[in-house]
């Protein structure tokens, strides 16, 4: 017996390319676990309808007959069939308001909605994601503003300068060739002494963080630690960037200064912590943030800490690549999300205003919020090679039982939010959202 599943076309902006499932995975499904795929039509899709007609798939725009329809963004809330099951990023799990109307529809129309976001290992890691992507995409959108703010608005030349939007590369194996090369023309030119020596700090060192540092690892490098960075100033080179990646510890202490940081105590209690980040600030050259954030966390850096920073002659911080991008969160001058085409602004914290561009007073600020959109087939393959696993027993499970009976492998159980219509266990705090 042929199973189908369905794949909606994504329409969110004109970035959005990737797809959940791949042709080649398409095409392990129907041979080998008689899953068939129907797809809707895409002119914009990083696939072509063509590659998913050979390997199996159908094309059409109806997908009802999909048992399973999976999607990678939000899927507009007309389109809901009734006891339907759908997988995407949902984007509900923090309670956010521009997503509850959806939720009530599913909620309404009996729906089954498992998120890709809690699909997690027994140590509560995520299994599929594209977090590795943003990070890549991140830092290289970040090095591409920060060559082009040093040569325009400081008239510094460096080898950054060359470096393209990652968008503009036509696959990651030819961005990263490309970064190579000017790696070695740092090891053999330098970068240049006016910004020496440089310091590229990083939040976090999950998926986004690992990937951001993918990039910044191509050039000639110099890991150390934060207690390390004073020392640095002693003897720097400009033949080598300076990586550090701040963990927890690092970044916040106890309000009461007699106890010691425990980490465990920090994520229980966050609001009776502070951030210490202020003393890292002034030395680094660029900052990824990589950090999950909500409103109990301290920020890394606040509006009132970089008015009166800034304009310090040690202060040599020229941007942030926000790649968590939580608006006014962690990074407070972080105000709106930016798009690959624009993916920069410049924040004056005497003014409190902000510019679009590289130019400008004050500090430069990368915020991208669908990065993966810039790599769309390289992150499409990677998160498709984990997903696809899991597709048979996704379809093969009988959705009309009770939750408890309901036979799923442990990691898809657990995140699935929604079964008939209902918030099941693990997410009935949602209700206070509803």
């Amino acid at each position: 017996m042929m199973h189908h599943i369905g794949i909606r076309r994504e329409d969110k902006n004109k970035w959005e390319r990737r797809v959940p499932i791949t042709p080649a995975h398409v095409k392990e499904l129907k041979e080998h676990h008689q899953i068939q795929t129907i797809i809707q039509s895409s002119t914009i899709r990083c696939f072509s309808d063509e590659s998913y007609k050979k390997a199996g798939a159908i094309v059409k725009e109806d997908l009802s007959d999909s048992k399973v329809v999976f999607a990678v963004k939000e899927i507009p809330k007309e389109l809901f069939e009734e006891k339907k099951t759908y997988i995407f990023f949902s984007h509900i799990i923090k309670g956010q308001k521009y997503n509850i109307p959806m939720l009530q529809t599913m909620i309404d129309k009996k729906c089954n909605l498992i998120d890709y976001e809690k699909i997690v290992d027994e140590n509560n890691r995520r299994l599929i994601f594209f977090g590795r992507h943003a990070g890549i995409a991140g830092m290289v959108d970040t090095l591409w503003a920060f060559g082009q703010r040093l040569q325009h608005h400081y008239h510094i030349k460096t080898p950054f300068e060359k470096i393209k939007k990652t968008y503009q590369y036509p696959d990651l194996q030819t961005l990263k060739g490309h970064l190579t090369d000017l790696g070695k023309q740092i090891e053999r030119k330098g970068i240049n002494e006016k910004i020496t020596p440089l310091i590229v700090g990083f939040s976090g060192y999950g998926n986004v963080s690992k990937g951001a540092q993918e990039i910044i690892d191509l050039f000639p490098l110099v890991e150390i630690q934060p207690k390390q960075i004073p020392t640095v100033f002693d003897d720097p080179s400009d033949r080598c960037i300076y990586k550090v990646v701040f963990k927890e510890e690092d970044l916040v202490r106890p309000k009461q200064q007699d106890q010691k940081f425990n980490l465990q105590e920090y994520y229980n209690n966050p609001e009776q912590f502070e951030s210490k980040f202020q003393q890292y600030t002034p030395s680094l050259s660029i900052l990824m943030n990589c950090i999950y954030w909500d409103e109990r966390y301290p920020r890394l850096i606040s509006k009132s800490y970089l008015k009166e920073a800034i304009h310090s002659d040690m202060f040599r911080l020229h941007i942030v690549g926000d790649i968590s991008v939580d608006v006014n969160g962690a990074i407070q001058p972080t105000y709106k999300v930016t798009t690959p085409e624009q993916p920069v602004y410049v924040y004056n914290p005497d003014t409190d205003t902000h510019t679009d561009g590289f130019m400008g007073n004050g500090l430069a600020i990368m915020a991208v919020d669908n990065l993966p959109c810039e790599l769309p087939k390289d992150a499409s393959t990677a998160f498709s090679e984990i997903l696809w696993h899991f597709i048979p027993d996704i379809i093969h499970a009988d959705y009309n039982v009770d939750f408890d009976d309901l036979i799923l492998p442990p990691e898809i159980k657990n995140a699935v939010i929604l079964h008939h219509g209902k918030l099941t266990p693990s997410y009935q705090y949602i209700n206070n959202f509803l």
